[in-house]
């Protein structure tokens, strides 16, 4: 009867592991042909912070634009804002305030969402990529780090097709950032302009760039 019941067990939870598997290695595919041959990427976006109750904190909005390896703008329109890599140093210029703060990115976004999207390496090497399920039209992809310790605990990236299209980041405090992008425009030739900086007058600096 042991047997039986066993065999009975096995052969009901067979189809759902390989149902999973299955599901798995479609997220896998849906993350590897948006970005493999992905080496530049412009959009506008929506970005939401909302607390672990699901309280919205924090929301704005602006453009983004990204240069495989590691470069990115994102310039926030609401609240005044700019964050600027050239793939070595990160420059953080909130404009209201007039400051800029300047870091290395090798101590700043290493396994954060913007080196993520910025990273010509394999991002299966990095994360574990399982289904998140679908929502609408949307197929979602789930990555946990494979390194613990980071600041995110998981995040979400929503498809149509081989477009990312939202991003949803949990933190270790519980707040997801949930990111919507609209007018993507997939491999543009940008300029390498785009990804320098050099503060205005008269703001105050905090850092300095890396040697380098």
């Amino acid at each position: 009867m042991r047997t039986l019941l066993a065999v009975w067990l096995l052969a009901a939870i067979a189809p759902a592991a390989q149902a999973d598997a299955t599901a798995d290695a479609a997220a896998i595919a849906r993350v590897e042909q948006a970005f493999g041959s992905l080496t530049s990427l412009r959009a506008e976006f929506r970005q939401t912070v909302t607390d672990a109750r699901g309280k919205t904190i924090e929301s704005a909005e602006g453009t983004m634009a990204l240069a495989r390896p590691g470069r990115f703008r994102w310039d926030y329109r609401v609240p005044a804002q700019l964050i600027v890599s050239n793939g070595i140093t990160v420059w953080f210029h909130d404009i209201e305030l007039e400051q800029v703060t300047i870091r290395s990115a090798a101590e700043t976004i290493v396994g954060t969402p913007a080196m993520l999207l910025a990273s010509s390496g394999s991002l299966n090497d990095e994360f574990e990529i399982t289904d998140g399920g679908a929502e609408g039209e949307l197929s979602w992809s789930r990555l946990t780090p494979r390194q613990k310790g980071g600041d995110f605990r998981e995040l979400r990236l929503g498809f149509v097709g081989r477009e990312l299209k939202r991003m949803a980041l949990l933190d270790r405090l519980g707040q997801t950032t949930d990111i919507e992008f609209s007018r993507v425009e997939r491999n543009p030739r940008l300029d390498a302009a785009l990804f320098g900086f050099t503060p205005p007058p008269g703001v105050d600096v905090v850092g300095r760039a890396p040697a380098g």
